[in-house]
């Protein structure tokens, strides 16, 4: 019986998949018919822009072959530390990012060709980059956790994460806020997901390091029973 029902699992996935796609292009003419075409175009250039993530990607998946060598050599109190290092580079180059972001909107605004458009064009912009991006460390936190949690053999938590992150909240937010807050509902859409996410994320890694705390004392004190006294 397991087995039958693994074999339809990539159907149902695929299925999950279309409706959340079929979901967001339902969002898309929402967000048309809130703010016109200018706000479409605002936030299509927005979903496109998140710099750091790629940078987040790359820290996390520099850390990968290091993580999965201290874990087979025993020694989890080091993939520990390398977690905790990771999640404070993550942090902090989210945190420049959000700089960038909050303090430089306009000058991000202009690489697309904004310097000609109209003032409220240029206003609704600026708002769009300040409000929809203002959690990009959470977000940097999130996607750094996702990758390396499949390094510490947890692939598990890490598909559940990215799965509720990018198909629950990123597809159905945009389009239940906007009933109730018309387009800012949709501008606070991605924060809100990076907030609810992150609190799972907590959760997750305070596990984690119990697990790796605990199987760290456990190797230690089997090596000190085994040593020659």
């Amino acid at each position: 019986m397991p087995c039958r029902n693994s074999k339809h699992f990539p159907f149902l996935l695929l299925r999950l998949l279309r409706r959340a796609q079929r979901r967001w292009h339902s969002s898309q003419q929402l967000l048309c018919s809130l703010g016109g075409l200018d706000a479409l175009q605002d936030m299509m250039i927005i979903f496109t822009f998140p710099f750091a993530i790629p940078i987040s990607v790359g820290l996390a998946a520099g850390c990968i072959p290091v993580v999965g060598y201290n874990i087979g050599a025993g020694r989890k109190d080091r993939a520990k530390g390398l977690f905790t290092m990771l999640l404070g580079w993550e942090a902090a180059v989210g945190f420049i990012a959000l700089l960038i972001v909050e303090l430089l909107p306009r000058q991000l605004i202009g690489i697309f060709g904004a310097g000609n458009e109209s003032a409220y064009y240029t206003a609704f912009a600026v708002r769009c980059f300040r409000i929809y991006l203002c959690m990009m460390v959470l977000a940097m936190v999130n996607k750094g956790t996702f990758i390396n949690l499949q390094a510490l053999g947890k692939a598990v938590p890490s598909m559940a994460l990215s799965m509720i992150r990018e198909i629950l909240f990123g597809v159905f937010l945009p389009i239940l806020l906007p009933r109730f807050f018309g387009l800012d509902g949709i501008l606070y859409s991605f924060p809100t997901a990076d907030v609810l996410t992150f609190l799972l994320t907590v959760i997750v890694i305070a596990r984690v390091y119990r697990e790796l705390g605990e199987e760290s004392d456990a190797e230690i004190t089997f090596a000190e029973t085994k040593a020659p006294t």
